[in-house]
């Protein structure tokens, strides 16, 4: 049985980055896309950038262009998000998914099957 769970959330000032990571257990990455998402309070989940089991990425929130990237180290399991240049718009819990997939990743959280307990962005000043 896959497990994820991401860690590395925290509080930022604006501007800053963090590097958030999904480490799988049980079951190899390489036949699994990821995807991350985020949910603020009072929000609905939203997709934010995915990663699929050939590296093909994909970005779901354009307001995260340009300043998050993802990555995969295979020989970890694990799965990053780099999040820079912060703005507190980005505060959420960020959670990551994985979805058996080749070739594709979706934004829709009903396509992924296995799903961390999520960590917590803060950008504040």
């Amino acid at each position: 049985q896959l497990q994820v769970v991401e860690s590395g959330g925290g509080l930022v000032q604006p501007g800053g980055s963090l590097r958030l990571s999904c480490a799988a257990s049980g079951v190899t990455l390489e036949s699994y896309a990821i995807g991350w998402f985020r949910q603020a309070p009072g929000k609905e989940r939203e997709g934010v950038l995915c990663i699929s089991n050939s590296d093909g990425v994909t970005y779901y929130a354009d307001s995260v262009k340009g300043r998050f990237t993802i990555s995969r180290d295979n020989a970890k399991n694990t799965v990053y998000l780099q999040m820079n240049s912060l703005k507190p718009e980005d505060t959420a819990v960020y959670f990551c998914a994985a979805q058996w997939s080749f070739y594709y990743c979706s934004g829709y959280a009903t396509e992924y099957d296995y799903w961390g307990q999520g960590t917590q962005v803060t950008v504040s000043s």
